[in-house]
């Protein structure tokens, strides 16, 4: 989806229908007041204080129909420069754009006018008013002046204007498409998960069927994990203030993490990674180079606390669960075990058919000595070690300085979505760094005691948004080994039919399917449309027939043909599609 702020054309374009929209709403609303309107990634928006009145969609239609009047009688757009006594001045009455020219340097001040109606602003505009008829007001929300609660919340509208009415039209069809795959709109739809602010933002609890799919996630990477050597431990959420104060991270993490708890003495936080938990189990004994690689796995819970804005779904959270490891390696084991997370990566994108990805080597900012851990020839030296594993493997990526981990470099593997902006799901960092903050040894062949390497690995990246990627990627309908409801089991009459449905359902969920009975005293159309809704794998409809024959007949979600069949050849055939991951 287009990025009106980084699109230069359209951000000039945006900001100019900006100052039409707020035109609009001071001819309607003469009292209006105005805040900032800035072009933002998804268009623009204007805050606006209205007094006692309150945006409604009634009040959107009405104001999109004056801007309308507005770029048709085609104003030109002038800018002036005026000093910033005449600006305070010209905006006497506006305690807003008082507030913002008191915060501005003495000197010339720019605004821009079109008709009658003058705002100010950097720009640049377009030339005419006109040139801003091709757009759309597409929400409205409170905000707080300054994004400061104590403050009055002023009412925040946004839009989006491009050069013509076909690009438009495309983008809000895209929007559309957006608003259908949006996970939270699916999670409420399929119970999937609910969030609550008693509970707090950011803390979303699965259902019955969230957590079903959240637990076939792991098991899925776990056993694919086991086969690879994997040894999964569980350690708690919460450490010692001086846990991450040897690891690094009090120091370049702090302001990520929950405020500290003070215990009995002792200062506790929630952990926002696992890795210093990890590195004490490896300290907790000694090792060779015999028994290296060892490679410690975790289903982790952990808690960031994400601002505010930055809260979405279980895409991110302030609680989420990783699909951590941490690989301890000899030097000469870097490339191997490297290429072996990079396989495992691979190996799990076929199964969930991701293919539009693209690989990152995400490296530190030499000039940045307050992020990342300062130490030159630790940095140069790891950061060459993956660029070396990359192109030895011959896997094509590009660099970004600035990225990496304050421990180490890393490759990102980012995933392109069927809406939006691309996203990172798995990670592999490179880390010489945490082993000798925890004085990590192994013996080594030739007796003595050397200094592991740490590779940092997440396949899935937080089981949270891997599912939220696959609800939007399949619009919540989830292949059949992965889906909450595989099969809804429907009597026709329940005087009739009841007692083989049941039947059939207790067959079903020994087999150890994912089953449903819907019995209730509705009509049978009015059940299948919901099962229908609740995106169920498959339909059963149970009658006379079925009953008398021993069959079953179904409809697979989103077709309308019914097929009867034998019970175990629906059984057999159920077994085949979990197995393939169709």
């Amino acid at each position: 989806m287009v990025d009106f702020k980084e699109n230069e054309q359209l951000n000039t374009l945006n900001h100019s229908c900006a100052h039409v929209m707020a035109q609009a709403i001071k001819h309607l609303y003469p009292q209006a007041k105005f805040w900032v309107g800035p072009v933002v990634s998804e268009g623009f928006y204007y805050d606006v204080d209205l007094g006692d009145e309150v945006v409604s969609d009634e009040a959107i239609a009405k104001i999109e129909k004056e801007m309308k009047k507005i770029c048709k009688d085609g104003k030109r757009i002038v800018r002036r420069e005026i000093s910033k006594e005449e600006a305070l001045e010209m905006f006497k009455d506006d305690e807003y754009k008082l507030d913002l020219i008191s915060n501005l340097e003495d000197g010339t001040i720019t605004c821009y006018s079109q008709g009658d109606f003058t705002d100010l602003c950097r720009g640049p505009h377009v030339e005419t008013v006109k040139m801003c008829k091709n757009f759309k007001l597409i929400k409205h929300s409170g905000a707080y002046w300054k994004g400061d609660k104590n403050n009055k919340v002023l009412q925040r509208i946004y839009g989006v204007c491009f050069p013509t009415a076909e690009e438009l039209e495309e983008h809000l069809n895209l929007l559309e498409e957006a608003k259908e795959r949006d996970h939270r709109k699916i999670g409420k739809e399929m119970e999937i998960f609910m969030v609550d602010d008693l509970i707090g933002r950011g803390l979303p609890m699965y259902l019955p069927k969230g957590y079903a799919i959240w637990q076939k996630l792991e098991r899925y990477i776990k056993q694919k994990e086991k086969k690879l050597g994997y040894l999964h431990v569980l350690t708690p959420a919460v450490g010692t203030v001086n846990l991450y104060k040897t690891s690094g991270h009090w120091d370049h993490y702090k302001e990520n993490m929950f405020p500290q708890m003070e215990m009995d003495g002792e200062s506790f936080v929630l952990r926002p990674m696992n890795c210093p938990h990890h590195m004490m189990i490896y300290a907790n004994k000694l090792h060779s180079y015999k028994n290296l690689p060892i490679r410690i796995g975790e289903i982790a819970h952990d808690f960031r606390y994400e601002a505010s804005g930055a809260v979405k779904g279980i895409e991110r959270g302030r609680h989420f669960c990783q699909n951590d490891a941490h690989l301890f390696v000899t030097p000469e084991q870097i490339k191997s075990e490297f290429k072996g997370v990079i396989d495992l990566i691979l190996d799990v994108y076929k199964d969930f058919n991701i293919t539009d990805y693209r690989c990152v080597l995400s490296l530190r900012d030499p000039e940045d000595k307050e992020k990342y851990h300062d130490d030159d020839e630790m940095w140069n030296k790891a950061e060459n070690e993956l660029r070396e594993v990359m192109n030895e493997l011959g896997i094509e990526y590009t660099e970004e300085i600035g990225e990496a981990a304050f421990y180490g470099p890393k490759l990102d593997v980012n995933v392109k979505p069927a809406i939006g902006n691309e996203i990172t799901l798995s990670t592999c960092q490179l880390d010489f760094c945490l082993p000798a903050k925890f004085n990590l040894t192994y013996v080594a062949e030739d007796g003595t005691k050397k200094t592991p390497v740490v590779l940092h690995r997440a396949i899935l990246g937080s089981l949270d948004r891997f599912m939220a990627y696959i609800l939007e990627e399949t619009k919540g309908n989830l292949p059949l080994w992965l889906a909450p409801t595989q099969v809804k089991v429907l009597p026709v009459k329940n005087e009739y039919h009841l007692d083989y449905a049941q039947e059939i359902y207790q067959l079903l969920l020994d087999e150890g399917f994912e089953v449903e009975l819907d019995s209730r005293d509705e009509k049978l159309g009015y059940r299948i449309r919901e099962a229908q809704m609740q995106k169920a794998n498959y339909i059963l409809v149970l009658g006379n027939n079925e009953r008398d024959e021993r069959t079953v007949t179904y409809r697979k979600h989103g077709e309308q043909k019914a097929t009867t069949v034998t019970i175990d050849e629906f059984v057999s055939m159920l077994k085949q599609q979990i197995k393939d991951k169709k």
